[in-house]
């Protein structure tokens, strides 16, 4: 692989080494998944879910239960959204209350349901209400505040380089763009010629965000766009080891490859963890959520998951796990003895909020909410 100049950049003071982060999916990046994917390596900053800023200041336990973090994921940071000027002012103060070291805006999530309350991408729309609530949060925090956004609203009124401007303007130090508008939802592919203009029009740290689910698509983007950092999202959950091989790349080292063995090592981790961290029917969602991601490309992965959604107790699915590996290490077809396409479609925001909590195991449940 060619040698590249990506090197570690800052956040103010805060060091982004390697260069990798690993971007917030509703559902996904909650305490659990973070440090599953931080205990890997090779990723330099790991961020929280969009969190509900009229949830987390009215007291809703769910949304304060999403700023918590560890010290083993440092540095870390709070994503919040909302529309509401004041109520965005007070989520700020409470991430930086409970130690986050950086507070970041989601000027993206295309979910009709946080778009018509003003907040996510719908902020497109409406710039100077972005622009108070960026001067008003950076006049209330110390801490760095960033920003996360899409190219435009509409392919007709993209305005990523005029918002970057207006943001770096208003103190916020690192912009991370999505290359896609709202309209586009997650259709199509990530435009990451806009994503390279937005770097060539501020002086702040830029990372892109689209479609990297593999190094080489990840690499190839990030020499076109020239940006500072790259974020990970979806390619994280099929392979919790992509941050480590991207970090292996830039290092000029030869590149990680997990066996069977790790892989099971690591499903069971994150099936643990899920377990101290919930009562067992959602641990359960939760362990389905990422093994329906993590075993593709894996020889009869749709037949291992299939017998996941049918496993209604830990037992169960620990049992499951140890025959599916040991038949694989033993050289035997598992199911139909197929390898899946790698690939990952979602079509909202928000696809993989409700895997968590719905307990169906039924397959069709589970696609529905998060392939």
């Amino acid at each position: 692989m060619p040698t590249t100049n990506l090197k570690p950049f800052k956040i103010r003071n805060i060091d982004i080494d390697p260069p990798l982060i690993l971007s917030p999916m509703a559902g996904v990046t909650d305490y659990t998944f973070r440090r599953l994917i931080k205990r890997r390596g090779g990723v330099g900053l790991v961020v929280s879910e969009f969190i509900s800023v009229e949830g987390l200041t009215r007291g809703n336990p769910k949304a304060k239960r999403q700023m918590r973090f560890d010290e083993e994921e440092r540095p870390y940071a709070v994503q919040i959204f909302g529309g509401q000027v004041e109520r965005m002012v007070m989520g700020a103060e409470m991430a930086e209350e409970v130690g986050a070291d950086i507070l970041d805006i989601n000027c993206g999530c295309p979910a009709p349901k946080v778009v018509k309350n003003g907040g996510g991408s719908g902020l497109l729309k409406d710039v100077p209400r972005l622009e108070t609530i960026l001067k008003e949060i950076k006049k209330a925090i110390s801490i760095p505040l960033t920003l996360k956004l899409r190219t435009g609203f509409t392919e007709s009124t993209i305005n990523v380089v005029d918002v970057a401007k207006m943001a770096e303007q208003c103190g916020v130090e690192h912009i991370q763009v999505h290359g896609r508008t709202r309209d586009q939802g997650y259709k199509g592919l990530a435009n990451w010629d806009l994503i390279r203009k937005v770097k060539a029009a501020v002086s702040i740290p830029v990372s892109g965000n689209g479609d990297v689910t593999t190094i080489k698509y990840g690499m190839d983007r990030w020499r076109e766009a020239g940006t500072d950092g790259i974020l990970i999202g979806r390619g994280a959950m099929q392979n919790p080891w992509i941050f480590r091989q991207f970090a292996d790349a830039l290092a000029g080292r030869e590149i990680y490859q997990p066996g069977l063995a790790e892989k099971k090592r690591v499903l069971l981790e994150f099936f643990e963890m899920c377990r101290e961290e919930m009562p067992e029917l959602p641990a359960l969602g939760k362990m389905k959520q990422l093994a329906g991601q993590f075993t593709k490309g894996l020889v009869g992965g749709a037949q291992f998951r299939l017998t996941l959604y049918h496993s209604y107790s830990a037992q169960e699915i620990l049992d499951n796990i140890t025959n599916y590996f040991h038949t694989l290490q033993t050289g035997e077809d598992y199911g139909d003895g197929l390898v899946e396409a790698e690939d990952i479609t979602i079509d909202s925001c928000d696809a993989f909020t409700s895997t968590a909590t719905n307990h169906d195991p039924s397959p069709k449940s589970f696609q529905a909410t998060a392939i």
